[in-house]
């Protein structure tokens, strides 16, 4: 019998951003782009779910105790993320374009290095109720 399981925290946060490549003109942004290459931005409000797979421990019956986990994407996401643009505020995105793949990948390298290597992670991230992205796919 398989005894994987899928243990899932999901979490919120909100934020703003700018899709452009520099490299582009601006015709081509705003082609490219629309409404989300706005000079001024604009904001989302972001779901995350933070999938952890891996087999249940016999001395505590968790796969991973989701308030450690809990935590750990406060300190490690959440803190760093919600209220912030993207662009301007967050390292990682200074140059690279923060489309929701792009989010979801960092937030997986972020997370990944502080997860037990016997587990699997996985990250989806909703844009919007009807547009997510999930990664590693």
């Amino acid at each position: 019998m398989n005894n994987r399981f899928a243990v899932t925290r999901r979490e919120h946060f909100n934020a703003a951003h700018r899709l452009h490549n520099a490299n582009w003109s601006l015709e081509k942004n705003k082609e490219v782009f629309g409404k989300c290459n706005n000079p001024n931005f604009h904001g989302h409000n972001y779901e995350l779910e933070v999938k952890v797979i891996g087999e249940i421990q016999d001395d505590t019956g968790y796969v991973v105790d989701t308030k450690k986990l809990s935590n750990l994407i406060k300190n490690e996401v959440l803190d760093k993320f919600d209220h912030q643009n993207l662009n301007l505020d967050v390292e990682e995105f200074k140059s690279l374009n923060p489309t929701t793949e792009n989010i979801a990948k960092v937030i997986y390298l972020i997370l990944k290095p502080l997860i037990e290597t016997q587990y699997e992670l996985k990250i989806k991230l909703y844009e919007t109720p009807r547009n997510f992205v999930e990664f590693p796919y």
